[in-house]
């Protein structure tokens, strides 16, 4: 939703609610981005030298572009944790919070004295979401853990790719946006809980936990069968035909007959009805046994061929048939869809004029969630922050910016 269309709407669904994000790099911060897309207001506790994130990704001079949406809607205060006068200060921030987020290694945030034992005793309500790699507990808690490490720990990484080819990985960090919903969710959830009885908990979210959510199917068979699947390409594991088929101006078509009424009409699209006779391919079972797999979709990639990828992707869709060409982000950025729904979302920015951010997901019908503004500056928000929420007078804010303990504009610079 455009920001500034935002005047007009009712409350967001999560206005009113205080968190306090200590966390860098990707799982975390997208979790608190997510969360202030719908509201809530987070303050964000980075060190001197920034959350990592803003040096990822692409840059226009000195601007950071993954920044600009992953900081989005927060506002960013500088505190050196390594002091006892930062740490006082993140307290003091945490004491009118309702929840801290952060993805710190198990055991950082207890030896700065911001662990959530300690901090609990002083707000019994409070709810600390915690993301790690293997978790806060378990003989593994203590290892560093990113992503990409915890897809290869948690069997995601085993699954992905083609079969004969060492394992591959997909070019984003899907684990970690995965995690940052499960740690929205446990939030909630955490809240719901804090809102009946007025206590608080600990929300523990592993990224490999989260990694290997997405072996279910897998697990069992294991246990009963023995089986160890193995990567299947672009192939849906023992579904077919639901694989990527070339098209003949050199692009791929995506198609999911994945029901016996969408294979159906499919095979009536293809004009090949012997294909609703053929013993290989009589039910959904039969068509996702391997050879039988293989056959139709060597039949499927024959077809898809002769067609041009956008002239088939609308007869199949016409047709009732899930498909889709692979897009680019260049074909995003052209589609209808996209701009229709609000998920190419033009920014505000205060240095480029405007940015094209993804847009707020999910669409809520009564209190939709929206983009407040841009990720700001580091340090934007440190003097305001102190000022208004914590009522620190002009000359001291001054003093700790002098003494390196935070760090921002000066208090004139930020009315």
């Amino acid at each position: 939703m455009n920001p500034t269309a935002a005047s007009s709407l009712p409350p967001p669904a999560l206005d009113g609610l205080r968190i306090v994000e200590i966390c860098t790099t990707i799982a975390g911060p997208a979790c608190g981005r997510l969360l202030a897309d719908f509201g809530a207001d987070v303050v964000k506790i980075e060190p001197p030298e920034g959350d990592p994130v803003r040096q990822l990704g692409s840059h226009v001079g000195e601007v950071s572009l993954y920044s600009s949406s992953i900081l989005r809607g927060k506002r960013s205060v500088v505190l050196d944790l390594k002091t006892a006068e930062g740490v006082q200060l993140a307290l003091a921030l945490i004491d009118k919070a309702d929840v801290v987020l952060e993805n710190n290694r198990p055991g950082v945030l207890e030896r700065l004295g911001l662990g959530y034992e300690a901090v609990s005793r002083r707000k019994p309500g409070i709810v600390y979401v915690r993301i790690s790699g293997y978790g806060q507990d378990g003989p593994y808690a203590h290892l560093p853990g990113y992503g990409a490490i915890c897809e290869a720990f948690g069997g995601v990484r085993h699954m992905t790719g083609d079969p004969d080819r060492p394992p591959s990985r997909v070019a984003l960090a899907t684990t970690d946006y995965l995690s940052s919903v499960y740690a929205a969710f446990g939030l909630l959830a955490a809240l719901r809980h804090r809102d009946r009885t007025g206590q608080g908990q600990v929300v523990d979210v592993a990224l490999y936990e989260a990694a290997f959510s997405q072996m279910e199917s897998v697990v069992p068979a294991h246990e009963k069968l023995g089986t160890v699947p193995m990567r299947q390409g672009p192939n849906l594991p023992s579904m077919s035909p639901n694989s990527l088929y070339p098209t003949r101006d050199g692009g791929f078509i995506l198609i999911a007959a994945n029901s016996k009424s969408t294979y159906e009409r499919l095979v009536a699209v293809m004009e090949q009805p012997e294909l609703l006779t053929d013993p290989r391919f009589a039910t959904i079972r039969l068509r996702g046994e391997q050879d039988n797999m293989r056959a139709m979709d060597a039949l499927v990639g024959r077809w898809t061929a002769q067609f041009d990828g956008a002239v088939l992707e609308a007869t199949l869709q016409q047709a009732g048939v899930p498909a889709s060409r692979v897009f680019t982000v260049k074909d995003i950025f052209a589609d209808p869809h996209y701009r229709a729904r609000d998920m190419l979302l033009p920014v505000p920015h205060p240095v480029l004029g405007e940015i094209t951010q993804t847009g707020v997901v999910p669409r809520l019908s009564a209190t939709p969630g929206r983009v407040r503004h841009t990720g700001p500056d580091l340090g934007a928000d440190t003097a305001a922050v102190l000022r208004d929420e914590l009522g620190l007078e002009a000359e001291t804010i001054d003093d700790l910016f002098a003494r390196g303990v935070a760090r921002g504009r000066t208090v004139v610079d930020s009315l």
